[in-house]
């Protein structure tokens, strides 16, 4: 190799460097307001004589069309498409059903979920069609969301290293090893490597994450491990309890086949047993009942607001088994989806004077009516301690009546639209939910999907193929697409690659490199790989793992022929080192669940730090094992 001399340019890019962990770490300013900063001083300092390789002007802001800006804005979109459909919110009911709400059985359940599909599916994409999953998670169990976001990045990060087409670094490898293999003789000459050839290493990687935060989690995950009350409604029972005075939950019940409930009126029921039957279960369809004048069939299930006592009274009476927990009602009451909305009758109402039987209220506006306030009184089906129970269901409204009700969100969202009612409740998802799209979002999601795993085209615009199918279908529109942007995020990568690209032009990183592995001559051929890993995990923090697989592959395939090592374990060494970025959020998937979960660089540092040095201990055994 050439001497390489140190120069100025690369004292001002360390120096640069520098200035950009302090400003990370230190967070006297917004990080995405930093790495802005560092770009446009990278831009002004590449005009003044002597550092003209610092950065092309003319070329400046090519990071906001990069591959990887165009990626993660694309696969946010994609997204959303699929939460608009509501296709994810089915994915957190079957989690919780089976991982139940603690936080260390949801834990692994969506860790490893999520590994496992960033090992086909781009980490960054698998984490952000899992943020809307965690999201509402957490508002079921009340685990905060900063107790499984960093979880759930770090194992998409991980996940990459379970196959060949789970990172980009990986991916290029074969190529890598094609090109070096020009300069080595016959018998050094690297073969290259299979789809599955690195799952072993990947799989213990992934194991290793999860183990670690399931048993330091308490104390490297910031946020308290307790559950996290959440309003409005975090339950129907504690808002009903707590503004109205009704002393009520949402039981589940069961009524066999041979009740004497069978046939009977609902609204019958509902007015002799001081009850309120919200929901029923029948032949495998949830519906939220429309029509109380309908009649009872059975074997079914029953979703009941009430008080415990009476409840089980009335279970007791007709031969019924009351749930210990909901079950098939939880999606239906998940604080996501529906909840206790408040509407006040308007006083230009044409409801006026009209009783809900007479309008039908649930069947037409969806509503499932549980109270009327009016002046100083609540009037409910429900008995309370203040209040006897009242046939609301033949009440005529008043102008100025307050009804709470029950009611799925984007009815909600509807009704907002009708002047009769005023919607006073404003804390609830907006966003209208389009199933009916479903398929078409799914058809461009596999679209995207196969794109990536079974063709050359460039990861963008694959992805960008999925997103802008799902707006030319109308699964979301162009400013829902807009929305659904996290346009912090994407500023702070696009802002951080001509940085990244100025470490290596002015010749900093290859100087690093050479001068790391020239203190490393003559040592162990195991410390020589661990010097490759180091240095491979140092450069993927300040510059993309692209541009460090490509700088340090040749330089490691020459240090291990030198040593008389394998150069195909030092190359594969430095593609699966540079996917240990967890020490700050300079990484696609950090950054993307930094701010949904309010973390900092000092988080990412305090669980990071420990997680950096786990990765490279059984990364290091792990490849020597296999290969």
């Amino acid at each position: 190799m050439e001497p390489l001399h140190f120069t100025t340019e690369m004292a001002v890019v360390l120096g640069l460097l520098g200035c950009t962990v302090f400003l990370f770490v230190s967070e006297v300013i917004r990080i995405d307001l930093a790495a802005l900063l560092v770009l446009v001083i990278v831009g002004i300092l590449s005009y003044l004589p002597g550092l003209d390789n610092l950065a092309d002007p003319t070329r400046l802001f090519d990071g906001f069309a990069s591959n990887a800006a165009i990626s993660i804005t694309a696969v946010m979109i994609i997204r959303a498409g699929l939460d608009r459909t509501g296709l994810m919110n089915k994915v957190a009911p079957a989690i919780l059903k089976h991982g139940g709400t603690t936080e260390i059985r949801v834990l692994p359940i969506v860790s490893g979920t999520v590994g496992i599909i960033s090992s086909f599916l781009q980490n960054v994409g698998a984490a952000a069609l899992f943020l809307p999953v965690v999201s509402r998670i957490s508002v079921r169990s009340g685990i905060a969301p900063r107790r499984l976001l960093m979880p759930m990045g770090f194992c998409a990060i991980l996940g990459g290293t379970m196959t060949m087409v789970g990172s980009s670094p990986l991916i290029l490898l074969n190529d890598l090893i094609l090109t070096a293999n020009a300069g080595l003789p016959n018998e050094a000459k690297m073969p290259p490597f299979e789809l599955f050839s690195v799952t072993p290493v990947g799989a213990a990687l992934v194991a290793t994450g999860i183990l670690y935060f399931l048993l330091l989690g308490r104390w490297v995950l910031p946020g308290s491990p307790e559950p996290v009350e959440f309003a409005p409604g975090g339950g129907t029972a504690e808002y009903l309890e707590r503004i109205y005075g009704l002393h009520a939950d949402v039981f589940e019940v069961d009524v066999p086949s041979d009740s004497a409930l069978v046939g009977q009126i609902l609204a019958d029921i509902n007015n002799e047993n001081n009850l309120y039957i919200i929901s029923t279960f029948y032949r495998g369809k949830v519906s939220m009942i429309q029509i109380l004048t309908a009649e009872i069939a059975a074997p079914c299930r029953l979703a009941i607001v009430g008080n415990e006592q009476v409840v089980k009274n009335f279970a007791d009476r007709y031969g019924l088994a009351v749930r210990p927990e909901l079950d098939v009602f939880v999606e239906e009451f998940a604080p996501t989806n529906a909840g206790v909305a408040e509407l006040v009758i308007s006083p230009d109402s044409k409801l006026i004077g009209k009783t809900p039987r007479q309008l039908l209220l649930r069947k037409t506006y969806g509503l499932s009516l549980m109270a009327i306030h009016r002046g100083e009184e609540t009037l409910s089906h429900v008995k309370t301690e203040a209040h006897e129970p009242t046939q609301i269901g033949l009440v005529p409204f008043q102008a100025g009546d307050m009804l709470v009700a029950h009611t799925r969100w984007d009815n909600l969202a509807r009704i907002k639209r009708d002047r009769d009612f005023i919607v006073v409740t404003t804390d609830f998802p907006q966003e209208e939910l389009r199933p009916h799209k479903v398929g078409w979002a799914l058809l461009f999601f596999a679209i995207s999907l196969s794109l990536i795993l079974f063709s050359d085209v460039r990861l963008s615009l694959c992805l960008l193929t999925g997103a802008v199918g799902m707006m030319l279908s109308r699964v979301l529109n162009i400013d829902e697409a807009y929305r659904a942007v996290g346009w912090n995020t994407v500023f702070l990568l696009a802002s951080l690659i001509p940085l990244g690209q100025a470490v290596q032009n002015t010749g900093t990183a290859e100087w690093i490199a050479r001068l790391i592995l020239a203190i490393l001559d003559g040592w162990p051929v195991w410390s020589l790989q661990l010097g490759v890993a180091i240095l491979a995990t140092a450069f993927s923090l300040v510059m993309s793992n692209v541009g460090a697989t490509v700088l340090l592959v040749p330089l490691a395939v020459s240090i291990a022929v030198a040593a008389g090592a394998s150069p195909a374990l030092f190359a594969l060494t430095v593609a699966i080192s540079t996917s240990n970025s967890f020490i700050i959020p300079t990484h696609h998937v950090n950054a993307l669940v930094m701010g949904p979960a309010g973390y900092k660089v000092t988080d990412f540092l305090k669980s990071g730090g420990i997680m950096t040095v786990l990765f490279l201990v059984v990364s290091m055994v792990m490849l020597n094992v296999v290969f």
